[in-house]
């Protein structure tokens, strides 16, 4: 059985490509989205708060390594599938990085079956945003210095926007508040973060579904190729996570999370961070890929794959 917030997924790629006039409004969509990276990160940071940082490198390490080699292991792949340099190199970066949203469904179907995870699987989601972005730049300008092109990198405005684009900014600053206020400080504010989340999600998921509907009529334009990524991948690269989750020793639903950012694609940093440092990069085919196809994949048919993966290797 699916999870609730699945089907206002549906319900909004039902409505699109129904041709329906339902649509949220932008600001409403602004607003569900702060919330929820605020929402995540405060109820990670209050977790992290009742243990030491210390014992947390061993993860923090692992999560850099994996969010770092994903688009190298996807490059040549992508390049096989006659994609040129600075999109194979743009479409890997977006799979380095992760899907919060994606990240908020998985941890809602454990809960709804009753599995446990590590409470500050927040942290996780917050240091793999960014490697994957820094990697698919680097193959972008390997791409592009092999096709004697002379580009170059604004490194200073690349790592302003990563670092303090939204996504990162909320989703850290959250971590850092519920870490320095803690349970107790945050219990006045539980009623608005904590309590409404999982309905504020459902209409988040409502929207995104709107948008995936909407560029499911793109797939058909970039071929065979954005299925292959958007639909191969994800298995793939949901056994390197659920890998990496095994050897640092997390939960089953630990390595059930692991599996499933390993799998997730970023629609939000990679997107906004991949225009600034390959602006060259077709923005169409890597948006496409990753929330017009592996974001409804993971969350309809991946996520319950990846918990009964990690079922099976921690049994």
């Amino acid at each position: 059985m699916l999870d609730v917030v699945v089907f206002f997924f549906l319900l909004g790629v039902a409505a699109r490509l129904a041709g329906s006039d339902l649509r949220l409004p932008e600001a409403l969509y602004e607003t569900l989205a702060i919330y929820l990276l605020l929402a995540i990160g405060l109820k990670g940071g209050i977790e992290l708060s009742k243990q030491p940082i210390v014992m947390l490198l061993p993860q923090v390490l692992g999560c850099i390594a994996l969010g770092f080699a994903i688009p190298f292991v996807l490059f040549p792949v992508l390049r096989l599938l006659k994609l040129a340099g600075a999109d194979a190199a743009s479409v890997a970066a977006h799979y380095g990085s992760v899907s919060v949203v994606t990240y908020a469904v998985a941890t809602a179907a454990l809960a709804r079956e009753g599995i446990a995870y590590e409470s500050h699987a927040a942290l996780w989601v917050a240091v793999l945003e960014a490697p994957g972005i820094v990697a698919g730049i680097v193959l972008a300008r390997i791409a592009a210095r092999r096709g004697s092109s002379a580009a170059s990198t604004r490194w200073g405005e690349l790592a302003h926007d990563v670092l303090f684009g939204k996504s990162v900014l909320l989703l850290a600053g959250g971590l850092a508040i519920g870490a320095v206020a803690g349970e107790s400080g945050t219990a006045p504010i539980k009623a608005v973060f904590v309590d409404p989340f999982k309905g504020v999600l459902a209409l988040f998921l409502l929207e995104l579904g709107l948008v995936a509907g909407a560029r499911l009529a793109e797939v058909r334009r970039f071929g065979a190729a954005v299925l292959v990524v958007g639909i191969g991948a994800p298995p793939l690269l949901a056994l390197a996570g659920a890998g990496l989750g095994w050897a640092l020793g997390l939960s089953t639903g630990g390595v059930a999370v692991l599996a499933t950012l390993a799998a997730s694609a970023s629609y939000i940093a990679a997107p906004t961070a991949m225009r600034i440092a390959v602006p060259e990069a077709n923005a169409a085919l890597s948006i496409t890929a990753s929330l017009g196809i592996t974001f409804p994949f993971n969350i309809v048919i991946g996520i319950p794959l990846y918990i009964a993966l990690a079922q099976r290797i921690t049994a």
